[in-house]
C-alpha cells in the first residue's frame, strides 16, 4: 500500500525532472537584436545614444502620458464616481475602446480584422519589434503565436 501512495509523488518528480531537461536542452531563447540608433523622441540631442537624463526624461514623458490616459480612462468609464475603474467599469471600457477600434478598422463590418484590414492597422502604426515576423512575433503574417489567424481580432 505505501508504494501506491508513492507513485503520484515519483510520477510528478519525473514530469519535473523531464520538463527541465528539455528546457535546458533548448537552451535559453536569444533577445531580440537592439537597434542602432535611439529613437528621435528619446535620443534629444541626435548623437544616437541615450543618455540618463534623456532616459529620464523619457520616463517622466511616460509618465504624464500614462497618467493622462488613466484621467481620461475615468473620466469616460468611473460610472459610480468613485475614482477608479471597478471590474464591471474596466470591463465595459475594454468593450467600448473594442468596439471603437473594430468600427475604425474592420471596414466590412464582419466583426474581426481580416488579413488586409490587420495590415492597414500595421502600416497606420508602423513596424514595430515584436510584431509578426519581428523579433519576438510571429514568423507568419496574421498569426500570433499559439493562435490560428481566425481566432486573432
Amino acid at each position: 500500500m505505501k508504494h501506491i501512495t508513492k507513485l503520484p509523488s515519483m510520477v510528478l518528480a519525473l514530469t519535473m525532472v523531464v520538463s527541465a531537461s528539455a528546457e535546458e536542452a533548448s537552451g535559453p531563447k536569444p533577445m531580440p537584436p537592439m537597434p542602432d540608433k535611439a529613437p528621435p523622441a528619446i535620443d534629444t540631442d541626435g548623437d544616437g545614444k541615450v543618455s540618463e537624463e534623456e532616459r529620464q526624461a523619457g520616463r517622466e514623458k511616460m509618465k504624464e502620458i500614462f497618467e493622462a490616459r488613466r484621467k481620461e480612462m475615468i473620466a469616460k468609464f468611473d460610472k459610480d464616481g468613485d475614482g477608479k475603474l471597478s471590474e464591471e467599469e474596466r470591463k465595459a471600457a475594454q468593450e467600448t475602446r473594442k468596439a471603437e477600434f473594430l468600427a475604425k478598422f474592420d471596414k466590412d463590418g464582419d466583426g474581426k480584422l481580416s488579413e488586409e484590414e490587420r495590415k492597414a492597422v500595421g502600416d497606420m502604426f508602423g513596424k514595430r519589434p515584436g510584431g509578426p515576423g519581428g523579433p519576438g512575433g510571429s514568423k507568419f503574417p496574421g498569426k500570433r503565436p499559439g493562435k490560428e489567424a481566425a481566432e486573432v481580432e
